[in-house]
């Protein structure tokens, strides 16, 4: 695939001549950690267990595509998890996390025209439930981080539990509930925005009608129809007119 060419300044697109009409697609997806919001939460828990440099390094290099097992890097980093408590969590929540510039004025001019929302994560649900009811999301899938009972309650065993759908949102989890959510609502998967940053994105990017990178790691850039390497989620609507 060609690299994406300048189309204003920190803006840069492939594959198709803007602009596109908002009301032509049905569905917007989102990734959360360093796409809606402004934080690896995963890194930001384990800052309160003193392992941040060492779990960071492992989500970088996922992100990146250097580690190709998503599931393995993911178990791993929430291994170094164990012992953190629901308290630190709560303080990544309200003192860390902040929503990405042009997120909320994005999702807004999404579902005024038409627009279902997606959020498909990595991440945690203790932290998608929150950005969900923030932006009033319609979809999300994440993973559940299990909670000690007993002695050593509120504090997290340093796994992840199992849900109906399967153990861990992956990249591949992502296409699938991408997928999915196209086929529950009537409609073709090209009439679908899919909006990420790590290379765990990539798998919905490819079936989505329309791929964006948001200050994007390089795979992802490269690959993407369009790349916002400067400014807020919300310049997609120079791109994407409402």
């Amino acid at each position: 695939m060609t690299v994406p060419t300048d189309f204003a300044p920190g803006l840069a697109i492939q594959g198709f001549t803007p602009p596109l009409r908002l009301q032509d697609f049905k569905l917007i997806a989102f990734d959360m950690d360093s796409t809606l919001i402004n934080i690896e939460c995963v890194d930001e828990i384990a800052d309160a267990a003193g392992r941040k440099q060492e779990v960071a390094a492992i989500t970088e290099a996922a992100m990146r595509g250097e580690i190709t097992d998503y599931k393995e890097s993911l178990r791993q980093r929430v291994a170094l998890l164990r012992g953190v408590t629901v308290a630190h969590m709560e303080e990544v929540l309200t003192q860390r996390l902040q929503l990405n510039p042009g997120a909320a004025d994005l999702v807004k001019a999404c579902k005024a025209a038409g627009l279902k929302v997606l959020l498909v994560s990595g991440g945690f649900t203790y932290f998608t439930d929150h950005v969900r009811a923030l932006l009033g999301i319609d979809y999300t899938r994440s993973n559940v981080l299990e909670i000690e009972s007993g002695p050593n309650c509120g504090q997290l065993t340093g796994r992840m539990v199992d849900q109906d759908w399967g153990d861990i949102c992956d990249g591949e989890e992502k296409r699938k509930m991408l997928l999915a959510t196209c086929a529950q609502l009537g409609i073709d998967p090209k009439q679908s925005i899919a909006m990420g940053d790590g290379a765990n994105d990539l798998p919905m990017m490819s079936v989505a009608g329309l791929s964006v990178a948001y200050h994007a790691k390089p795979k992802v850039r490269e690959q993407a129809m369009v790349a916002i390497n400067s400014g807020g989620l919300d310049r997609l609507l120079e791109v994407v007119r409402a």
